[in-house]
């Protein structure tokens, strides 16, 4: 039965976290028009 309990907390905690990332939203800031290059490019 303490088991059972501690998962309940457990999961509890958990969702309580990520609804709380959830409404901070996500940072201010802006992209990178220039694409990321994987790979180094080839001159001829």
């Amino acid at each position: 039965m303490r088991a059972l309990i501690a998962a309940a907390i457990g999961l509890a905690v958990a969702f309580a976290l990520v609804l709380t990332i959830t409404a901070m939203g996500s940072p201010a800031g802006e992209t990178s028009p220039k694409p990321l290059l994987t790979t180094v490019p080839s001159h001829p």
